[in-house]
């Protein structure tokens, strides 16, 4: 696409040149004031179509430390150079133009053949070169060529205003060319100002008409967005970049939040695949939130580990008890400020007369060195194991049990089989008196973890 708005903007200036050479040879020749003033033009047109030229090269170029949005803005800061030519050329002509319709001085015109060739010319090649880069200019959405566009079929209407002149000089009415240049130059003082209005839009960030409606319809059906607060949007030549805010619940994981805000992002650029989207997201406190995912919340917010949360709903007030996880190697005294710290921002959230219950657990903050242990210890623990289980409990079949050796003692893993049916409290519990029983007949042992699951089929 880049390479392609290149050729047309290098072909516009190879025919910008060319134009320029042959009226003003054919202006010397004939005398025609009209001509050379139309070789002027064309020389103009040729300065601006190096602009679009080099403004296009620069526009293609990819963001980067100086320009993070990228170049997009260089092709409006052309279309405004050259609208501005426009309009001074309009004004020399405006200005000509009265001058000679109203002081008084003829200017002798040679009407030969060659004069209406080279203007004929012109317009053929203004027209087909006007409808290339009004092509290219709408699909690649580029300002300089659109203004390049504006520009030569503008020039269509010069050349013809200079055309009908030549042939009022032929019939013996020489002042008619000056009028339909000022009709001519008034056409495109409106053009260029529809130009410059749209250029200067782009530079000042002006968002896109209905844009911003779009996507924030689009962004509001993403599933875990709960609304869309802020979307500011913005045009840089083919791009749109846009900033979207969207509210989410704050009791979803971290996890959950980074996919809503990549789903976002995915969802806008489908509709708008020349986008650049950035995402933020806002935690909201939901109205149906319960008081679990309250209380899950606030330790998620002081960084601490919690679990085994009871909410007893009581007849004349709230109680929460809760298991809460701190680095095994603290001291009493400082454990106990954390969990008083966790407890007074639950009754800040939750109400002063509430009871907050919290039971400490020491938790590993570091890997324990250890290895395997020998086979006749773990034949022997995985057979103490077995022999405490208890007959027609809904603990069976005891397996794949394995025994390391650490500096703190044994730690055994095992697996067990249990009604499928059974709720996970009921199986919880008996894992977990499974585990005690097991420490009691082997002091040695520092930590048991037993893993459940349905009997295989």
């Amino acid at each position: 696409m880049q390479e392609h708005k290149e050729r047309v903007a290098l072909g516009s200036i190879a025919a910008s040149g060319g134009l320029t050479l042959a009226k003003l040879v054919i202006g010397l020749i004939s005398g025609s004031l009209a001509i050379l003033a139309e070789a002027a033009h064309s020389g103009l047109d040729f300065g601006a179509t190096l602009i679009t030229y080099f403004a296009v090269r620069v526009s293609g170029k990819p963001a980067d430390e100086d320009h993070q949005y990228g170049h997009g803005k260089f092709e409006s800061i052309a279309a405004l150079v050259e609208t501005a030519l426009l309009f001074v050329l309009s004004g020399v002509i405006i200005w000509e133009g009265l001058h000679r319709l109203f002081g008084g001085s003829a200017h002798a015109v040679d009407a030969s053949i060659w004069a209406f060739a080279v203007i004929i010319g012109s317009i053929i090649v203004d027209f087909f070169r006007a409808r290339a880069l009004n092509k290219v200019a709408n699909e690649t959405s580029s300002h300089a060529l659109a203004a390049d566009a504006l520009h030569f079929s503008s020039d269509i209407w010069s050349s013809l205003a200079v055309l009908a002149g030549l042939g009022a000089i032929v019939l013996g009415y020489p002042l008619a060319d000056s009028i339909a240049a000022i009709i001519v130059a008034l056409f495109v003082c409106f053009a260029g100002w529809r130009l410059a209005r749209r250029n200067v839009d782009t530079l000042t960030d002006l968002a896109p008409p209905g844009v911003a409606e779009e996507m924030r319809a689009v962004a509001n059906d993403v599933k875990g967005v709960v609304s869309i607060d802020r979307t500011r949007v913005r045009q840089v030549g083919p791009s749109i970049f846009a900033d979207v805010t969207a509210s989410v619940s704050r009791a979803l994981p971290l996890d959950r939040v980074a996919e809503i805000r990549s789903e976002v992002a995915q969802a806008i650029r489908a509709k708008f695949p020349d986008s650049e989207i950035n995402v933020t997201t806002e935690p909201r406190k939901l109205d149906d939130e319960s008081v679990l995912e309250r209380i899950m919340v606030i330790a998620r917010n002081q960084g601490r580990a919690v679990h085994h949360v009871t909410v007893h709903n009581l007849a004349e007030k709230l109680a929460v008890s809760l298991d809460l996880e701190v680095d095994g190697g603290l001291s009493l005294g400082a454990a106990h400020t954390i969990a008083s710290e966790l407890e007074s921002a639950i009754h800040a959230e939750l109400g002063q007369d509430m009871e907050v219950e919290t039971h400490i657990e020491p938790m590993q903050t570091t890997g324990i060195t250890g290895r395997d242990a020998p086979f006749n210890l773990q034949t022997e623990i995985a057979q103490v194991l077995r022999g405490v289980v208890p007959a027609g409990g809904p603990i069976r079949d005891v397996h794949s049990v394995r025994v390391r050796e650490t500096a703190r003692g044994l730690v055994v893993n095992f697996h067990c089989t249990a009604d499928p049916k059974l709720s996970i409290e009921k199986v919880h519990l008996a894992v977990d008196d499974l585990e005690r029983t097991l420490r009691l007949k082997r002091p040695d042992i520092h930590r048991v973890i037993g893993h459940a699951e349905p009997p295989f089929s």
